[in-house]
């Protein structure tokens, strides 16, 4: 959309529709401010332009910021946002304390959680360091990857048979691979599962090699595949568990918001800059996100003894 725009601004300016003058430039949303990545926020249009391309470039801006993932709030600075939102690490021990005689269950967006935002989604990797820091979480505490890339994708990423990967936007789900004692069944398994699926019109199964999948035939989020989640580990409508769900993008607030109305568990938004959301806390980028997780295995460590 970006680039769409700047060449056809380019376009505009070769044919004197509009003036250099005339047209201001801003970072966008993560507050990137490379050349690659600048955006058209407004235009200083007067009257005569407009008949000949400044409807369509105010279109164009209208477009852009319908688009923006994650609208700000109008908060007066910074610091009244990190009031109402703050930072989860310099509040580790109030969330401690909420959390206390519950069981903790981790929810992570992947892109710009675990790993930074990069301009190659193919190259989005995530740390050694970050992985292993996963890993241990994932040995402490129940542990969730939910992204809107493909299950297999964030897989290939992540690379941890310990963890429950829920991809595309949580209507792909696997759980940690285990022995199963129905590999010899095979044939008579799925033949079950099509049998009882005759029964249930809005629910498709899908087949891979040795892997099936069943899926609703119904309107799906993050918020949903965090309930479902929930109750497929156990835990549904239970007083004892508590959710914290970590993620920087607008689907995230589906989870975010299912988290707050519930008044369970918590939300933590990874951002630098003030946004509008349904999350409790905050934190910058996925360095805090780590040190965050460092942090929560640590203290169950000592918890246990260990």
């Amino acid at each position: 959309m970006v680039r769409f725009i700047e060449e056809n601004i380019t376009k505009m300016l070769e044919t004197k529709i509009i003036s250099k003058s005339e047209v201001l430039y801003a970072g966008g949303d993560d507050g990137d401010t490379s050349p690659a990545t600048k955006i058209f926020q407004d235009f200083q249009i007067n009257e005569e332009d407009v008949g000949r391309g400044g409807g369509l470039i105010r279109s164009w801006v209208d477009s852009m910021r319908a688009c923006s993932p994650t609208h700000l709030k109008p908060f007066d600075n910074q610091s009244a946002w990190i009031k109402e939102h703050p930072s989860a690490l310099n509040m580790f021990e109030e969330i401690l304390h909420e959390s206390e005689g519950k069981q903790i269950v981790m929810f992570l967006d992947y892109d710009g959680t675990l790993s930074p935002i990069v301009d190659d989604p193919d190259r989005a990797f995530m740390s050694n360091k970050m992985r292993n820091t996963v890993r241990k979480l994932a040995m402490c505490f129940p542990t969730v990857i939910v992204s809107g890339r493909s299950r297999e994708k964030v897989y290939s990423f992540v690379k941890l048979t310990e963890l429950y990967y829920a991809g595309s936007h949580g209507m792909d789900i696997k759980g940690p691979e285990q022995n199963s004692k129905y590999k010899k069944k095979w044939s008579d398994l799925a033949h079950l599962v099509r049998s009882v699926l005759k029964n249930y019109p809005k629910l498709m199964l899908t087949q891979g090699r040795k892997v099936l999948e069943i899926r609703p035939i119904i309107k799906w989020d993050k918020g949903k595949a965090l309930e479902f989640l929930l109750e497929s580990l156990g835990y549904e409508n239970c007083t004892h568990v508590f959710p914290i769900y970590i993620g920087d993008d607008r689907t995230d607030e589906d989870a975010f918001k299912i988290l707050r109305d519930k008044r369970q568990g918590l939300g933590i938004l990874v951002s630098k800059y003030a946004k509008e959301t349904n999350a409790s806390y905050s934190l910058q980028e996925p360095d805090e996100v780590m040190d965050f997780l460092e942090r929560l295995v640590e203290w169950k460590k000592l918890k246990s003894g260990e």
